[in-house]
């Protein structure tokens, strides 16, 4: 599993117990109103949406929230036009970072990007620069304690995901993203319990980081991930378990 996955497990876990919904609420509506208005508001015809409307039901979002936000997108309430937006950079170490957002203002957002990566050391940098090092995969993490581990690797790999790996307390089940949700189906039918299930961008490697490196590659993160306007935050960071846990706990 790599550093950045390993952070996204103790990040779900953390999500639990914190104050942060509103915000969530806020990216998730962002990113339903975004798959309506390009996809229509069907969610049986439109795949992009259904995946969005699930992963917010997975979070308690009300259903009025939901259908709201459908009809922002296709233009039946009035709404905020969002524009999608991938940002690229480094972080300390030569950490590849890459940022989805949806914004309303190009400008705004980043010139504050452009100011968080430089505040923790890092560089934004020109589209294209580190795009190439990763591929979009579902992710659907597992937790070890109380799962078996043959039944949750047939489970995955008959519904069509591509692998199932052990590491420290969870399973990692990877899926092409057209399948992600077929997946998640099938174990949710199997009553096996998940931690986290999400569309993202996956690091075809990683590069390895520790020390005051480490606690700037997480609190870069950490500020990405609470900025209006981004939706996901994916890095090729790999920092030792022990080290994460304690960095991630200050």
């Amino acid at each position: 599993m790599s550093g950045h996955s390993k952070w996204s497990t103790i990040k779900h876990k953390k999500a639990a117990k914190d104050a942060r919904r509103g915000k969530l609420f806020t990216k998730l509506i962002k990113e339903i109103t975004v798959a309506a208005r390009l996809g229509g508001g069907d969610i049986n015809a439109n795949p992009r949406l259904r995946t969005a409307v699930n992963v917010a039901r997975s979070n308690s979002m009300p259903g009025e929230n939901i259908e709201r936000a459908i009809k922002k997108g296709t233009g039946e309430l009035e709404g905020v036009h969002y524009d999608e937006v991938q940002y690229e950079g480094y972080g300390p170490g030569g950490v590849a970072v890459l940022v989805s957002a949806m914004t309303d203002n190009r400008n705004r957002t980043v010139s504050e990007l452009r100011r968080l990566f430089t505040k923790h050391g890092g560089n934004l940098g020109e589209s294209g620069c580190v795009a190439w090092m990763f591929h979009k995969h579902g992710m659907i993490t597992a937790p070890r304690s109380g799962v078996d581990e043959e039944r949750l690797i047939d489970v995955a790999l008959e519904a069509g995901a591509d692998d199932v790996n052990a590491s420290d307390d969870v399973f990692e089940v990877t899926t092409a993203p057209e399948r992600f949700e077929a997946v998640k189906e099938a174990l949710d039918r199997a009553s096996i319990p998940t931690t986290s299930a999400e569309v993202t961008m996956v690091p075809q490697g990683t590069v390895g980081v520790s020390g005051s490196a480490a606690e700037q590659v997480l609190k870069l993160v950490e500020e990405l991930e609470e900025h209006d306007d981004v939706q996901s935050v994916a890095a090729n960071f790999d920092i030792p378990q022990e080290e994460l846990e304690r960095l991630s706990a200050a």
